[in-house]
């Protein structure tokens, strides 16, 4: 079937104001007629170049031509030019505003597209007031609302000042989709590659997979603060097919990332995952089902709290073309790969009958940035953000605004921890580059998620001094709800986000040891600028190892167990539970305050009140001990308050 021009198509959207335009042509010159019928030849089969010259040899002929500049109109829009696009409209109309009235229409909309968007108003009101009727409405009302809402965006647009993030790995490559680890210090790009340089240097290419390739790069920030040049990343995941699309933990240890058409895919493009080892990255292993099916899965965002994974996928039950999926870590097999649970559609206030494209989860796991069609807005695809409310429900989502959001797609677009930084691609906002660079900017407040600190450090055997991979939770001492769940490399360096504004307990543990117990107070102590260093030395299980047990609190003076002390006993049950050789004694300690027979009392009754608890949850008692030790054993000097603090404990020792 022989392509048809896009013009003949308004004669279904606008009536048949084109085909009655066209029964006689706004010429007589022959010449000129027949250099516009060459043209449309051209057109008709696809050779646009020379359907342009014949078009503007027409013209030469007879500037006063109007079907040329309309139909020159109608190409540059399919290419994408669409200032030449205004421009030839512009023409058709100042020569007879009356010959083709959707040209008015026609003109509105490519006003939006070159940012014009007053402009635009003005052109689509007049064609709706004038011309507009059922069969266009809803399409006319989609521009006018895009044109009317990126018009207000403009007059109260954000003032950002755009970086680089670093130096591209050459002036003339693609880079996107940054990933960025929670400490900020690696950053992780997709960088389309030509597979020939020599070719590439000699002329231009076309980017299609079969010149170009994408691959994974990284880069590092140095000790001023500037990010270094990109590396290819190490290993196994880079392969002469294309990964992309990706998304880092917030450790940087582990990758979720996208590839299409290989040869153990399920479908279109698949999530695969690759995990970082000593000597660099892993094979690449796909996810399967059910989070991998036979439609297009693509562009993960891996959730802070180290189980949950946002992705976009067409499958069957969504809402539109393409909508956002989450699904959860239900285990890890043997080999260390994530085995997810079935995925759950984000909902109607997320997902439309549009695209829903790009998400990033901020690692306050409740924040969710995202690209739409189906939000309305002032661009193809526009930059969201929705928030998660207690009930774990999403609110309506909120347009970034200008000048982050244009006329065109946005997308890629990632936060740091703290809240303050945004990172995403674009081209041609570098000078004398049109490729796609990564830029930073510091976020407007407005537009910004809660802050994140973390804890990073590196966990080893206390002995010994050698490295363990451990294993961590973070759980929030209000409602006993597991925040993090994580793993640190092979290498025991580990980093778990720390959400500000609760309580948590935090716990390590590696099998066959003494496990770690944390605490940390984050409502009003502690800064976002000032995120804990904190290395953990772990005893092995044998005799006369202990550790102490920070979340284990008491009513003042009272031996009464408060009620967030149950995430602590529930981890230390486990810990029995899990090990059932083991008998322990529980040892309670005060602070000097107070006499020291009270103090014994209050220490012992304390003591027992842990050992009750964990036989009336099923530990033998045969297996467990109490005694308590009242200020006879400080750690730390009763002068301070924080002193008496850390001497107010309650510790468990191997027996």
């Amino acid at each position: 079937m022989n392509k048809v021009l896009k013009l003949l198509a308004f004669a279904f959207l606008f009536g048949a104001q084109f085909a009655d335009a066209q029964k006689n042509l706004t010429t007589k010159n022959r010449a000129a007629i027949k250099s516009y019928e060459l043209a449309i030849d051209h057109f008709s089969n696809g050779r646009l170049t020379p359907a342009i010259d014949a078009l503007y040899e027409a013209i030469r002929r007879d500037d006063k031509f109007i079907e040329p500049y309309l139909v020159l109109g109608d190409i540059y829009n399919s290419t994408g030019d669409y200032n030449r696009e205004l421009d030839a409209l512009m023409k058709a109309y100042q020569i007879d505003s009356l010959f083709f009235p959707a040209t008015m229409y026609n003109i509105g909309v490519a006003s939006v597209r070159v940012g014009r968007f007053k402009e635009a108003v003005e052109w689509l009101e007049k064609y709706k007031w004038k011309y507009s009727d059922k069969r266009n409405a809803e399409e006319l009302n989609k521009w006018l609302d895009r044109a009317r809402f990126a018009a207000h965006a403009v007059e109260n647009a954000y003032e950002i000042n755009l970086e680089p993030a670093g130096e591209p790995l050459h002036p003339d490559y693609d880079e996107y989709w940054p990933s960025v680890t929670a400490d900020e210090q690696t950053l992780i790009i997709t960088v389309l590659k030509p597979r020939d340089e020599q070719l590439f240097m000699e002329k231009e290419l076309p980017k299609s997979a079969l010149f170009f390739q994408e691959d994974f790069f990284y880069s590092y920030r140095d000790d001023n603060g500037n990010w270094s040049r990109r590396f290819a990343l190490e290993g196994d995941i880079n392969t002469d097919g294309n990964e992309g699309a990706q998304s880092l933990s917030a450790d940087g240890n582990m990758m979720f990332f996208t590839a299409c058409g290989r040869s153990d895919g399920r479908g279109s493009c698949d999530i695969y995952f690759s995990r970082k080892t000593g000597s660099g990255w892993s094979a690449p292993v796909n996810l399967g089902m059910p989070l991998n099916t036979p439609y297009w899965e693509s562009q993960p965002s891996f959730s802070s709290d180290g189980k949950t994974l946002y992705f976009v996928s067409n499958r069957p039950g969504g809402r539109g073309d393409k909508d956002i999926w989450m699904a959860t870590i239900e285990k890890y097999n043997p080999e260390g790969i994530p085995i997810f649970g079935s995925p759950v559609n984000l909902g109607a206030n997320i997902n439309t009958t549009g695209e829903e494209n790009s998400p990033f989860i901020h690692h306050d796991n409740k924040t969710l940035y995202f690209s739409s069609d189906g939000h309305g807005g002032m661009g193809e695809q526009d930059i969201f953000f929705s928030r998660r409310n207690s009930d774990g429900e999403w609110q309506m989502p909120v347009n970034v605004g200008y000048p982050i959001n244009t006329q065109g797609d946005e997308m890629g677009f990632i936060v740091n921890a703290r809240g303050d930084r945004a990172y995403f691609s674009s081209d041609g906002m570098m000078e004398g580059r049109k490729n796609k660079v990564i830029y930073t900017f510091e976020l407007p407040e407005p537009i910004r998620p809660d802050p994140v600190s973390y804890v990073k450090g590196r966990v080893f055997d206390i002995e010994t001094g050698e490295t363990l991979p451990a294993d961590f939770e973070l759980k929030n001492l209000g409602n006993g709800k597991t925040v993090v769940e994580s793993r640190s490399n092979q290498s025991g360096q580990f980093l778990v986000c720390l959400p500000l504004g609760g309580r948590y307990a935090f716990k390590a543990a590696h099998p066959g040891y003494m496990f770690y117990s944390g605490h940390f107070d984050l409502e009003n102590e502690y800064s976002v600028f000032k995120p804990y260093q904190l290395d953990i030395g772990l005893y092995p299980i044998r005799t006369g190892a202990k550790t102490t047990l920070e979340n284990i609190f008491f009513e003042t003076d009272s031996y009464e167990l408060k009620e967030e002390s149950l995430v602590e006993l529930e981890g230390l049950y486990s810990f029995l539970r899990d090990n059932p050789e083991v008998r322990i004694l529980i040892g309670g300690h005060t602070d000097n305050q107070g006499n020291a027979a009270y103090n014994q009392r209050l220490s012992e009754n304390r003591a027992k009140s842990v050992y009750n608890h964990l036989v009336n949850r099923g530990i033998d008692a045969k297996r467990l001990e109490y005694k308590g030790f009242g200020l006879s054993m400080p750690v730390a000097d009763n002068s301070t308050p924080e002193g008496r603090a850390r001497n107010r404990r309650t510790e468990v020792t191997i027996l």
